[in-house]
């Protein structure tokens, strides 16, 4: 499979991990970090890729590009802003630190849908998966328009985080492709939006690979 040079590759690591203790980034399964899984999979697949953290000493020894949010505590949108921001190609596949399970075949059905929507992104058990698709670099000026909108609201500060956390402000604002039958994209797996929470889900996680390693 070729590498994509006209996609930028782009990994979100902005997660509190309040439940887990720690930083789910850094939790080692056979040797290797989340955070250096989801790099070791985005370099199959991009010549291009870019983290995008507040928490840039954690990732440095990475030696890949690491960029802070540039709008402050709004949530995920933030990150798929400076992604874009930072970003030198049109085209972008945005990826959350925190999905383990997540495959080469997968992300390369969601890049070969075809659609002309500025955003592409799958649903799963019934919930939108926006922290794993494409977004479109013009929609930077759209993106700016909605962070500064809310912010200047009379609107409660706990209901603007959760409207902006869940980007349903973009999403409904913009030419967006679900994707409802993931079952059917090459990859797929039932465990592959499987997010780790707690020990028991991490113990989980560690079967799942190790079984699929031996």
């Amino acid at each position: 499979m070729i590498k994509h040079n006209n996609i930028t590759g782009i990994i979100l690591s902005g997660g509190k991990s309040t439940r887990m203790g720690q930083d789910k980034s850094l939790i080692v399964v056979d040797g290797v970090t989340f955070i250096e899984r989801t790099v070791n999979l985005m370099k199959n697949l991009f010549d291009t890729i870019l983290i995008i953290t507040n928490e840039l000493k954690l990732y440095e020894f990475l030696n890949i590009g690491l960029y802070e949010d540039i709008y402050k505590d709004v949530g995920p949108i933030a990150g798929i802003h400076s992604g874009l921001f930072y970003s030198q190609t049109e085209k972008n596949f945005f990826l959350s630190c925190d999905l383990p399970l997540m495959n080469r075949d997968f992300i390369q059905s969601i890049i070969e849908y075809q659609t002309d929507s500025l955003i592409v992104l799958p649903k799963a058990d019934g919930f939108i998966q926006s922290l794993c698709g494409i977004y479109s670099k013009s929609l930077i000026n759209i993106i700016e328009e909605i962070i500064n909108s809310d912010s200047s609201s009379d609107i409660n500060h706990s209901v603007q985080n959760k409207k902006k956390f869940n980007l349903k402000s973009l999403i409904n604002s913009v030419p967006t492709e679900i994707i409802d039958n993931i079952e059917e994209l090459k990859g797929y797996h039932s465990n592959i939006f499987f997010n780790m929470n707690n020990q028991e889900d991490y113990q989980k996680i560690k079967r799942i690979i190790r079984f699929n390693t031996m």
